[in-house]
Protein backbone atom coordinates (compact mmCIF):
# COMPACT_ATOMS: atom_id res chain seq x y z
CA UNK A 1 0.00 0.00 0.00
CA UNK A 2 1.18 3.53 -0.80
CA UNK A 3 -0.48 6.78 0.20
CA UNK A 4 -0.63 9.21 -2.73
CA UNK A 5 -1.70 12.84 -2.77
CA UNK A 6 -5.27 13.91 -2.04
CA UNK A 7 -5.81 10.89 0.24
CA UNK A 8 -5.76 8.39 -2.65
CA UNK A 9 -4.27 4.96 -1.87
CA UNK A 10 -2.34 2.73 -4.30
CA UNK A 11 -2.38 -1.06 -3.83
CA UNK A 12 -0.20 -3.31 -6.04
CA UNK A 13 -1.23 -6.90 -6.83
CA UNK A 14 -0.55 -9.44 -9.57
CA UNK A 15 -2.79 -11.50 -11.83
CA UNK A 16 -2.46 -15.27 -12.21
CA UNK A 17 -0.20 -14.94 -15.27
CA UNK A 18 2.15 -12.50 -13.51
CA UNK A 19 0.81 -9.26 -14.94
CA UNK A 20 0.75 -6.29 -12.59
CA UNK A 21 -2.62 -5.08 -11.31
CA UNK A 22 -2.83 -1.80 -9.39
CA UNK A 23 -5.84 -0.58 -7.44
CA UNK A 24 -6.23 3.16 -6.82
CA UNK A 25 -8.73 3.76 -4.01
CA UNK A 26 -10.69 7.02 -3.89
CA UNK A 27 -10.02 9.42 -1.04
CA UNK A 28 -13.61 8.75 0.09
CA UNK A 29 -13.62 5.04 -0.76
CA UNK A 30 -16.06 2.66 0.87
CA UNK A 31 -13.99 -0.41 -0.09
CA UNK A 32 -12.17 -2.62 2.40
CA UNK A 33 -8.37 -2.70 1.97
CA UNK A 34 -8.26 -6.46 1.23
CA UNK A 35 -8.36 -7.64 -2.39
CA UNK A 36 -9.21 -11.11 -3.65
CA UNK A 37 -6.60 -13.07 -5.62
CA UNK A 38 -7.06 -13.90 -9.30
CA UNK A 39 -8.94 -17.22 -9.40
CA UNK A 40 -8.02 -17.99 -12.99
CA UNK A 41 -5.36 -20.65 -13.69
CA UNK A 42 -1.86 -19.46 -14.62
CA UNK A 43 -1.36 -18.89 -18.34
CA UNK A 44 1.52 -18.13 -20.65
CA UNK A 45 1.89 -14.53 -21.75
CA UNK A 46 2.32 -13.84 -25.47
CA UNK A 47 5.82 -13.26 -26.79
CA UNK A 48 7.02 -9.69 -27.20
CA UNK A 49 5.82 -8.29 -30.51
CA UNK A 50 8.28 -7.25 -33.20
CA UNK A 51 8.75 -3.81 -34.75
CA UNK A 52 9.59 -3.36 -38.42
CA UNK A 53 10.96 -0.15 -39.90
CA UNK A 54 9.32 1.52 -42.88
CA UNK A 55 12.33 2.81 -44.85
CA UNK A 56 10.18 5.35 -46.72
CA UNK A 57 9.47 7.29 -43.52
CA UNK A 58 11.85 5.85 -40.93
CA UNK A 59 8.84 5.02 -38.75
CA UNK A 60 8.58 1.82 -36.74
CA UNK A 61 5.50 -0.41 -37.05
CA UNK A 62 4.72 -2.87 -34.25
CA UNK A 63 3.40 -6.21 -35.52
CA UNK A 64 1.37 -7.53 -32.58
CA UNK A 65 -0.57 -10.54 -33.85
CA UNK A 66 -1.77 -11.45 -30.33
CA UNK A 67 -4.19 -8.51 -30.59
CA UNK A 68 -6.27 -10.60 -33.00
CA UNK A 69 -7.53 -12.56 -29.99
CA UNK A 70 -9.12 -9.55 -28.27
CA UNK A 71 -12.70 -9.76 -27.05
CA UNK A 72 -14.98 -7.60 -29.22
CA UNK A 73 -18.05 -5.90 -27.73
CA UNK A 74 -19.09 -8.67 -25.31
CA UNK A 75 -22.48 -8.57 -23.53
CA UNK A 76 -22.54 -6.82 -20.17
CA UNK A 77 -22.58 -10.05 -18.15
CA UNK A 78 -19.26 -11.01 -19.79
CA UNK A 79 -17.57 -7.64 -19.41
CA UNK A 80 -13.84 -8.45 -18.90
CA UNK A 81 -13.20 -5.14 -17.09
CA UNK A 82 -15.95 -5.53 -14.49
CA UNK A 83 -15.08 -6.96 -11.06
CA UNK A 84 -14.95 -10.77 -11.10
CA UNK A 85 -17.95 -12.91 -10.22
CA UNK A 86 -18.14 -16.71 -10.01
CA UNK A 87 -19.72 -16.72 -13.49
CA UNK A 88 -17.36 -14.16 -15.03
CA UNK A 89 -13.71 -14.32 -13.97
CA UNK A 90 -12.29 -11.06 -15.29
CA UNK A 91 -9.10 -9.02 -15.41
CA UNK A 92 -9.95 -7.42 -12.05
CA UNK A 93 -10.60 -10.00 -9.27
CA UNK A 94 -12.11 -7.57 -6.71
CA UNK A 95 -14.45 -4.64 -6.66
CA UNK A 96 -12.54 -1.41 -7.20
CA UNK A 97 -12.65 2.36 -7.59
CA UNK A 98 -9.98 2.68 -10.31
CA UNK A 99 -7.91 -0.26 -11.55
CA UNK A 100 -4.85 -0.35 -13.82
CA UNK A 101 -3.38 -3.56 -15.23
CA UNK A 102 -0.99 -4.72 -17.92
CA UNK A 103 -2.74 -5.47 -21.20
CA UNK A 104 -3.08 -9.19 -21.88
CA UNK A 105 -2.26 -8.72 -25.59
CA UNK A 106 0.11 -5.74 -25.64
CA UNK A 107 1.45 -3.92 -28.68
CA UNK A 108 4.61 -3.18 -26.66
CA UNK A 109 6.23 -5.30 -23.95
CA UNK A 110 6.33 -6.85 -21.52
CA UNK A 111 9.92 -8.13 -21.55
CA UNK A 112 12.56 -5.40 -21.18
CA UNK A 113 15.54 -7.75 -21.11
CA UNK A 114 16.03 -7.31 -24.84
CA UNK A 115 17.14 -3.70 -24.34
CA UNK A 116 18.99 -3.94 -21.05
CA UNK A 117 21.12 -6.97 -21.84
CA UNK A 118 23.23 -8.81 -19.28
CA UNK A 119 24.45 -5.60 -17.64
CA UNK A 120 20.94 -4.45 -16.80
CA UNK A 121 21.83 -0.97 -18.11
CA UNK A 122 20.27 0.93 -20.98
CA UNK A 123 21.84 3.72 -23.06
CA UNK A 124 19.02 6.00 -24.22
CA UNK A 125 21.06 8.24 -26.51
CA UNK A 126 22.65 5.30 -28.32
CA UNK A 127 19.29 3.56 -28.66
CA UNK A 128 17.60 6.64 -30.15
CA UNK A 129 20.43 7.10 -32.62
CA UNK A 130 20.13 3.47 -33.68
CA UNK A 131 16.35 3.77 -34.06
CA UNK A 132 16.81 6.79 -36.33
CA UNK A 133 19.03 4.97 -38.80
CA UNK A 134 17.27 3.98 -42.06
CA UNK A 135 17.71 0.53 -43.53
CA UNK A 136 15.92 -2.31 -45.27
CA UNK A 137 14.52 -5.26 -43.36
CA UNK A 138 15.25 -3.74 -39.97
CA UNK A 139 13.47 -5.30 -36.99
CA UNK A 140 13.59 -4.76 -33.23
CA UNK A 141 11.61 -6.19 -30.31
CA UNK A 142 8.57 -4.06 -29.36
CA UNK A 143 9.71 -3.46 -25.80
CA UNK A 144 7.72 -1.16 -23.58
CA UNK A 145 4.41 -1.59 -21.81
CA UNK A 146 0.68 -1.26 -22.46
CA UNK A 147 -1.74 -0.73 -19.59
CA UNK A 148 -5.53 -0.57 -19.28
CA UNK A 149 -7.04 2.07 -16.97
CA UNK A 150 -10.54 1.19 -15.73
CA UNK A 151 -12.26 4.42 -14.69
CA UNK A 152 -15.01 2.67 -12.73
CA UNK A 153 -16.33 -0.82 -11.97
CA UNK A 154 -19.61 0.14 -13.69
CA UNK A 155 -20.25 -1.33 -17.12
CA UNK A 156 -22.06 1.81 -18.30
CA UNK A 157 -21.08 5.46 -18.21
CA UNK A 158 -18.01 7.42 -19.21
CA UNK A 159 -15.34 9.64 -17.71
CA UNK A 160 -17.82 12.52 -18.01
CA UNK A 161 -20.24 10.76 -15.65
CA UNK A 162 -17.69 10.03 -12.92
CA UNK A 163 -17.91 11.72 -9.55
CA UNK A 164 -15.42 14.48 -8.84
CA UNK A 165 -13.63 12.22 -6.34
CA UNK A 166 -13.37 9.37 -8.87
CA UNK A 167 -12.13 11.69 -11.62
CA UNK A 168 -9.45 12.95 -9.25
CA UNK A 169 -8.38 9.35 -8.61
CA UNK A 170 -7.98 8.74 -12.35
CA UNK A 171 -5.84 11.88 -12.69
CA UNK A 172 -3.67 10.64 -9.82
CA UNK A 173 -3.39 7.23 -11.50
CA UNK A 174 -2.24 8.88 -14.75
CA UNK A 175 0.43 10.80 -12.85
CA UNK A 176 1.59 7.72 -10.95
CA UNK A 177 1.77 5.55 -14.05
CA UNK A 178 3.51 8.25 -16.09
CA UNK A 179 6.28 8.44 -13.48
CA UNK A 180 6.57 4.64 -13.13
CA UNK A 181 6.60 3.88 -16.85
CA UNK A 182 9.04 6.72 -17.58
CA UNK A 183 11.50 5.07 -15.19
CA UNK A 184 11.50 1.77 -17.09
CA UNK A 185 14.52 1.02 -19.30
CA UNK A 186 13.80 1.32 -23.00
CA UNK A 187 10.74 3.59 -22.60
CA UNK A 188 11.05 6.85 -24.55
CA UNK A 189 7.51 8.26 -24.39
CA UNK A 190 4.39 7.66 -22.27
CA UNK A 191 0.95 8.24 -23.79
CA UNK A 192 -2.34 8.08 -21.82
CA UNK A 193 -5.40 8.05 -24.08
CA UNK A 194 -9.02 7.00 -24.42
CA UNK A 195 -10.91 5.73 -27.46
CA UNK A 196 -14.65 6.21 -27.00
CA UNK A 197 -17.44 4.95 -29.28
CA UNK A 198 -17.85 2.28 -31.92
CA UNK A 199 -17.20 4.85 -34.66
CA UNK A 200 -13.64 5.08 -33.27
CA UNK A 201 -13.28 1.29 -33.25
CA UNK A 202 -13.58 0.47 -29.55
CA UNK A 203 -13.91 -3.21 -28.65
CA UNK A 204 -15.21 -2.69 -25.08
CA UNK A 205 -17.98 -0.35 -23.90
CA UNK A 206 -16.75 -0.36 -20.29
CA UNK A 207 -15.48 3.15 -19.39
CA UNK A 208 -11.72 2.86 -19.62
CA UNK A 209 -8.58 4.27 -21.20
CA UNK A 210 -5.12 3.00 -21.98
CA UNK A 211 -1.49 3.99 -21.49
CA UNK A 212 1.22 3.11 -24.01
CA UNK A 213 4.89 3.27 -23.07
CA UNK A 214 6.74 3.41 -26.40
CA UNK A 215 10.34 2.34 -27.10
CA UNK A 216 10.75 5.35 -29.42
CA UNK A 217 9.64 8.96 -29.76
CA UNK A 218 6.39 8.82 -31.73
CA UNK A 219 6.14 10.26 -35.28
CA UNK A 220 3.72 12.98 -34.18
CA UNK A 221 6.13 14.13 -31.47
CA UNK A 222 9.07 14.04 -33.87
CA UNK A 223 7.19 16.49 -36.10
CA UNK A 224 6.56 18.67 -33.05
CA UNK A 225 10.29 18.61 -32.23
CA UNK A 226 11.06 19.74 -35.78
CA UNK A 227 8.62 22.65 -35.36
CA UNK A 228 10.21 23.67 -32.06
CA UNK A 229 13.67 23.52 -33.60
CA UNK A 230 12.45 25.79 -36.41
CA UNK A 231 10.34 28.20 -34.29
CA UNK A 232 12.14 28.22 -30.96
CA UNK A 233 11.60 26.91 -27.41
CA UNK A 234 8.70 29.31 -26.65
CA UNK A 235 6.33 27.61 -29.12
CA UNK A 236 3.85 26.32 -26.52
CA UNK A 237 3.82 29.54 -24.50
CA UNK A 238 3.24 31.55 -27.67
CA UNK A 239 0.47 29.23 -28.89
CA UNK A 240 -1.28 29.59 -25.54
CA UNK A 241 -1.06 33.40 -25.62
CA UNK A 242 -2.21 33.48 -29.27
CA UNK A 243 -5.24 31.24 -28.63
CA UNK A 244 -6.21 33.05 -25.41
CA UNK A 245 -6.66 36.23 -27.45
CA UNK A 246 -8.88 34.49 -30.03
CA UNK A 247 -12.59 33.71 -30.24
CA UNK A 248 -11.73 30.01 -30.24
CA UNK A 249 -11.40 29.81 -26.43
CA UNK A 250 -13.99 27.44 -24.96
CA UNK A 251 -13.05 27.81 -21.29
CA UNK A 252 -10.30 29.51 -19.30
CA UNK A 253 -9.61 28.36 -15.76
CA UNK A 254 -7.03 29.21 -13.13
CA UNK A 255 -4.45 26.69 -14.36
CA UNK A 256 -5.69 25.57 -17.82
CA UNK A 257 -7.22 26.99 -21.00
CA UNK A 258 -9.32 24.95 -23.45
CA UNK A 259 -9.61 26.08 -27.07
CA UNK A 260 -10.28 24.96 -30.62
CA UNK A 261 -6.94 25.26 -32.43
CA UNK A 262 -6.45 27.78 -35.26
CA UNK A 263 -5.81 25.00 -37.81
CA UNK A 264 -8.17 22.30 -36.49
CA UNK A 265 -8.17 19.15 -38.62
CA UNK A 266 -11.30 17.52 -37.20
CA UNK A 267 -14.95 18.72 -37.13
CA UNK A 268 -14.75 18.64 -33.32
CA UNK A 269 -11.26 19.30 -31.99
CA UNK A 270 -10.54 20.67 -28.53
CA UNK A 271 -7.11 21.32 -27.03
CA UNK A 272 -6.19 21.99 -23.40
CA UNK A 273 -2.93 23.56 -22.22
CA UNK A 274 -1.64 24.28 -18.71
CA UNK A 275 -0.76 27.92 -18.04
CA UNK A 276 2.76 27.08 -16.92
CA UNK A 277 5.29 24.76 -18.48
CA UNK A 278 4.93 21.19 -17.25
CA UNK A 279 6.17 18.23 -19.34
CA UNK A 280 3.77 15.52 -18.17
CA UNK A 281 1.18 14.44 -15.60
CA UNK A 282 3.83 13.65 -13.02
CA UNK A 283 4.88 17.30 -12.99
CA UNK A 284 1.43 18.70 -12.16
CA UNK A 285 0.92 20.24 -8.73
CA UNK A 286 -1.88 19.02 -6.49
CA UNK A 287 -3.86 22.20 -7.24
CA UNK A 288 -3.50 21.62 -10.99
CA UNK A 289 -4.62 18.01 -10.64
CA UNK A 290 -7.66 19.16 -8.64
CA UNK A 291 -8.70 21.63 -11.33
CA UNK A 292 -8.03 19.15 -14.12
CA UNK A 293 -10.31 16.53 -12.57
CA UNK A 294 -13.20 19.04 -12.62
CA UNK A 295 -12.45 20.75 -15.92
CA UNK A 296 -11.79 17.61 -17.96
CA UNK A 297 -15.18 16.14 -16.99
CA UNK A 298 -16.87 19.41 -17.98
CA UNK A 299 -15.16 19.43 -21.38
CA UNK A 300 -16.20 15.84 -22.11
CA UNK A 301 -19.79 16.64 -21.08
CA UNK A 302 -19.72 19.56 -23.51
CA UNK A 303 -18.42 17.32 -26.30
CA UNK A 304 -21.33 14.95 -25.61
CA UNK A 305 -23.84 17.82 -25.49
CA UNK A 306 -23.08 19.12 -29.00
CA UNK A 307 -25.59 16.59 -30.37
CA UNK A 308 -28.40 14.54 -28.86
CA UNK A 309 -26.42 11.31 -28.62
CA UNK A 310 -22.95 10.58 -27.14
CA UNK A 311 -20.05 11.75 -29.27
CA UNK A 312 -17.32 9.32 -30.39
CA UNK A 313 -13.88 10.73 -29.67
CA UNK A 314 -10.20 10.11 -29.12
CA UNK A 315 -8.84 11.83 -26.02
CA UNK A 316 -5.06 12.05 -26.33
CA UNK A 317 -2.73 13.29 -23.58
CA UNK A 318 0.45 14.37 -25.35
CA UNK A 319 3.45 14.41 -23.01
CA UNK A 320 7.11 15.28 -23.46
CA UNK A 321 9.44 12.38 -24.27
CA UNK A 322 11.14 10.80 -21.29
CA UNK A 323 14.69 11.86 -22.22
CA UNK A 324 14.35 14.68 -24.76
CA UNK A 325 12.90 18.22 -25.05
CA UNK A 326 11.37 18.18 -21.59
CA UNK A 327 12.02 21.91 -21.18
CA UNK A 328 10.08 22.94 -24.27
CA UNK A 329 7.36 20.29 -24.88
CA UNK A 330 4.34 20.88 -22.66
CA UNK A 331 1.63 18.48 -21.48
CA UNK A 332 -1.32 18.92 -23.87
CA UNK A 333 -4.74 17.34 -24.21
CA UNK A 334 -6.18 16.93 -27.70
CA UNK A 335 -9.77 15.67 -28.00
CA UNK A 336 -10.80 14.89 -31.58
CA UNK A 337 -14.04 13.54 -33.02
CA UNK A 338 -14.88 12.57 -36.60
CA UNK A 339 -18.51 13.62 -36.05
CA UNK A 340 -19.24 16.50 -38.45
CA UNK A 341 -23.03 16.51 -37.99
CA UNK A 342 -25.63 14.66 -35.94
CA UNK A 343 -25.76 11.87 -38.53
CA UNK A 344 -22.48 12.30 -40.42
CA UNK A 345 -18.88 11.22 -39.80
CA UNK A 346 -15.66 12.44 -41.36
CA UNK A 347 -13.72 9.57 -42.90
CA UNK A 348 -10.03 9.73 -43.67
CA UNK A 349 -10.03 9.05 -47.39
CA UNK A 350 -7.60 9.84 -50.21
CA UNK A 351 -6.00 13.15 -49.21
CA UNK A 352 -5.91 12.56 -45.47
CA UNK A 353 -5.14 8.83 -45.37
CA UNK A 354 -2.75 8.64 -48.31
CA UNK A 355 -1.00 12.01 -48.18
CA UNK A 356 -1.59 13.21 -44.61
CA UNK A 357 -3.11 16.40 -46.05
CA UNK A 358 -6.21 17.22 -44.01
CA UNK A 359 -9.22 19.10 -45.36
CA UNK A 360 -11.25 20.82 -42.66
CA UNK A 361 -15.04 20.46 -42.80
CA UNK A 362 -15.99 22.97 -40.09
CA UNK A 363 -14.62 26.46 -39.46
CA UNK A 364 -12.69 26.30 -36.13
CA UNK A 365 -14.43 29.44 -34.87
CA UNK A 366 -17.82 27.81 -35.57
CA UNK A 367 -16.75 24.67 -33.73
CA UNK A 368 -15.64 26.76 -30.74
CA UNK A 369 -19.01 28.50 -30.59
CA UNK A 370 -20.80 25.13 -30.67
CA UNK A 371 -18.64 23.82 -27.83
CA UNK A 372 -19.13 26.97 -25.71
CA UNK A 373 -22.90 26.63 -26.10
CA UNK A 374 -22.73 22.92 -25.32
CA UNK A 375 -20.62 23.60 -22.22
CA UNK A 376 -23.20 26.08 -20.96
CA UNK A 377 -26.06 23.64 -21.57
CA UNK A 378 -24.27 20.74 -19.90
CA UNK A 379 -23.38 22.88 -16.85
CA UNK A 380 -27.06 23.91 -16.51
CA UNK A 381 -28.17 20.27 -16.62
CA UNK A 382 -25.99 19.19 -13.68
Amino acid sequence: MKQLSHGIVKRVHHLSDGRELIYFDDADTTLAPERAPDARPPAERPAVASMRQDPLTGEWVSIASARQNRVVLPPKHLDPLAPSTPDNLTEVPSNYDVAVFENKSPSFGPDLAAVTGASGRYDDSAALAELGRIGLGRTRPSVGRCEVVCFSPDTDGSFATLSESRARTVVEAWADRTAALSAMPGVEQVFPFENRGEAIGVTLHHPHGQIYAYPYITPRTQKLIASIESYGPTLFADILAFEQESDRVVYRGEHFTAFVPFAARWPLELHLLPHRHVPDFAGLTEEERDELAVLYRRLLRAVDAVYDTPTPYISAWHQAPVHAHRDDIRLMLQITSPRRAADKLKFLAGSEAAMGAFIGDVLPETSAALLREALERSDQNL
